[in-house]
């Protein structure tokens, strides 16, 4: 998961840094708003940590204009803490707002319960692959993709089974189902077709000779 943290003070993105790349997050910086709408506009962003008074844009500023590109949740961090700037903020649709000083361990703790809410709305990611469960549709870099129900169900399963070696018995009993009287190498077919449709990313399915296949995939990649 790619986090995006924003604050003028190099010391402030140094400490919150380092707690999440302990939790394995990728961190992307940038030391005021037009700095981090350029960020966002370059890379997959999948969060914002943003602090509200910097130069050149404030945050608020910089929110609404990412919002305009990407509805990417945002946790705002400020040194006020009136009624008023928060009420801002979450009119802006952000997700949380944390007053300085903060405590880096509940910054991260946020952090997880935004991704895990966003998880139960049905987004699942990995690196530039998002599939809306609800939607039932599939995104490579945010484009699109058209995939069978098949090459969908064998995705998602192996994205929420990954780093672990799927056999193709495993495969077929839990897509196909356990009364499936094909050739495993049905498998095969929809792992190579899976992979053409997957663009840079089709590397992220490694075959695991004699057994199966898994989607290798460590977050600082």
């Amino acid at each position: 998961m790619n986090i995006l943290v924003v604050d003028d003070e190099k010391r402030i993105r140094d400490v919150i840094k380092e707690y999440l790349l302990l939790e394995n997050f990728t961190v992307y910086e940038a030391e005021n708003g037009l700095e981090a709408v350029e960020v966002v506009n370059k890379n997959k962003i999948d969060l914002v940590i943003m602090d509200i008074m910097m130069p050149q844009m404030d945050g608020y500023t910089a929110c609404k204009k990412i919002k305009q590109i990407k509805n990417i949740p945002f946790i705002m961090l400020s040194a006020r803490s009136e009624e008023y700037d928060k009420l801002i903020g979450f009119d802006l649709g952000i997700d949380d707002y944390v007053t300085k000083p903060f405590s880096p361990k509940e910054l991260v703790a946020r952090v997880k319960a935004i991704t895990k809410r966003n998880n139960k709305e049905g987004i699942i990611t990995l690196a530039g692959i998002k599939i809306d469960d609800l939607a039932h549709e599939v995104y490579i870099d945010d484009k699109l993709v058209e995939l069978t129900p098949k090459e969908y169900d064998l995705l998602k399963y192996m994205i929420l089974n990954k780093n672990i070696a799927l056999s193709r018995e495993n495969l077929l009993s839990n897509l196909w189902g356990y009364d499936y009287y094909g050739d495993d190498r049905t498998v095969d077919t929809h792992i190579k077709t899976l992979r053409a449709n997957m663009g840079k990313y089709r590397n992220l399915i490694k075959t695991v000779r004699g057994m199966g296949y898994k989607i290798e995939y460590k977050e600082d990649i």
